[in-house]
């Protein structure tokens, strides 16, 4: 029998309903196409008279949409995306210096940020309809393993990258990913002589990624790092590296932060 998401649906208004709800968001926003209110209850465990009685405010404040099929993202989205942008400082030049950077090197790139303890990718080049990419935008769960996650951590104090990496693991996610802290810290010290990281088939094993990380301070005013990367098939990488690695840095001193 699925268990109630909250004591009683009238009675929905603590934060363990908010946590249901921005559940029932995730659940949404994961899936590749809507998803029906039981599809929704069975997913979360949830009783069905509870997944509606969250569904409500949802759909009537515009995070969801109800369609034919199911529940869908709906237009609020969008707006907090574009004010999460926003409130990073990222305008529509970053858009132009990732499309810039993916004619240059025939590679998917991508914008990543450090803020307050989490590193997320914030827009890329792959194409919203390919799920499967292995690296898609939202939170980056695999730091230590990719390139614009090693960059943005080498980047950070060594007492604030300690409690990142403290509270975020650090996974193995291929047999080459490094999941020791004093090699780590070894990799992060000559990433930041080098001025670029490398991270080949540590996050998936048939991709390589490569990163810079653009002029900021993780103490200054906003408390905000960005990382401009590409990923492309190992393979290609190995007979491209050099070429590769201007076109990061040519983009990267263009970047408009």
């Amino acid at each position: 029998m699925p268990r109630p998401c909250t004591a009683a649906p009238a009675r929905a208004a603590g934060p363990q309903s908010v946590d249901r709800a921005l559940e029932i968001l995730d659940a949404v926003a994961d899936a590749p196409g809507p998803v029906g209110a039981k599809a929704l209850a069975r997913q979360l465990g949830c009783s069905l008279s509870t997944v509606y009685h969250l569904l409500g405010p949802l759909t009537a404040r515009g995070h969801l949409v109800r369609t034919g099929a199911g529940y869908a993202p709906g237009p609020r989205v969008a707006a907090l995306h574009q004010s999460f942008r926003r409130h990073l400082g990222l305008g529509p030049q970053v858009a132009e210096v990732l499309a810039r950077l993916r004619r240059a090197t025939g590679a998917e790139a991508y914008f990543t940020a450090y803020r307050d303890g989490r590193i997320v990718v914030i827009d890329t080049t792959v194409p919203v309809t390919d799920l499967q990419h292995p690296f898609l935008p939202g939170p980056e769960t695999r730091a230590h393993a990719t390139a614009h996650g090693k960059v943005l951590l080498a980047a950070l104090p060594r007492p604030v990258r300690r409690r990142y990496l403290a509270e975020h693991g650090m996974a193995a996610f291929t047999h080459r990913t490094i999941t020791g802290a004093d090699r780590f810290e070894a990799e992060l010290a000559q990433v930041r002589g080098q001025g670029f990281a490398v991270s080949m088939g540590e996050a998936d094993p048939a991709f390589t990624c490569l990163a810079t990380a653009l002029p900021g301070r993780a103490d200054g005013p906003d408390g905000v790092l960005h990382a401009l990367s590409v990923s492309l098939p190992t393979a290609e990488f190995r007979r491209r590296q050099g070429e590769i690695r201007a076109a990061v840095a040519r983009a990267a001193a263009g970047a408009p932060v």
